[in-house]
């Protein structure tokens, strides 16, 4: 069993940043394909990027593409989102989601996911 913690939202401007991280206990993370998920009132949950097993691989979303960043570090157990250039679309509950076995891509449906994070909220204003 995997617990997944995220931290890092908030409010935040238009044009601004943040940084959400995600730590994971257990000692199989390194093993595991992590991505972020979001989503915003009155609509599903939709994939925003992922992270293969080793790092080496990413993907983005079209609406995120060029503005935000996935990384991770298997030595501290945390995946992150670096979020830049911030529009008030991006306004959601980010989640953090993790998939077994040594996967190059986690998948973009809500069925593909094995662990979830409780989900942190983030708000762009206008």
């Amino acid at each position: 069993q995997v617990q997944l913690v995220e931290s890092g939202g908030g409010l935040v401007q238009a044009g601004g940043s943040l940084r959400l991280s995600c730590a994971a206990s257990g000692r199989t993370f390194s093993s595991y394909a992590m991505g972020w998920f979001r989503q915003a009132p009155g609509k599903e949950r939709e994939f925003v990027t992922d992270i293969s097993w080793s790092g080496g691989s990413t993907y983005y979303a079209d609406s995120v593409k060029g503005r935000f960043t996935i990384s991770r570090d298997n030595a501290k157990n945390t995946v992150y989102l670096q979020m830049n250039s911030l529009k008030p679309e991006d306004t959601a509950v980010y989640y953090c989601a993790a998939r077994r076995g040594l996967r190059v891509r986690i998948g973009e449906q809500i069925g593909d996911i094995d662990y979830w994070g409780q989900g942190t909220q983030v708000t762009v204003s206008s």
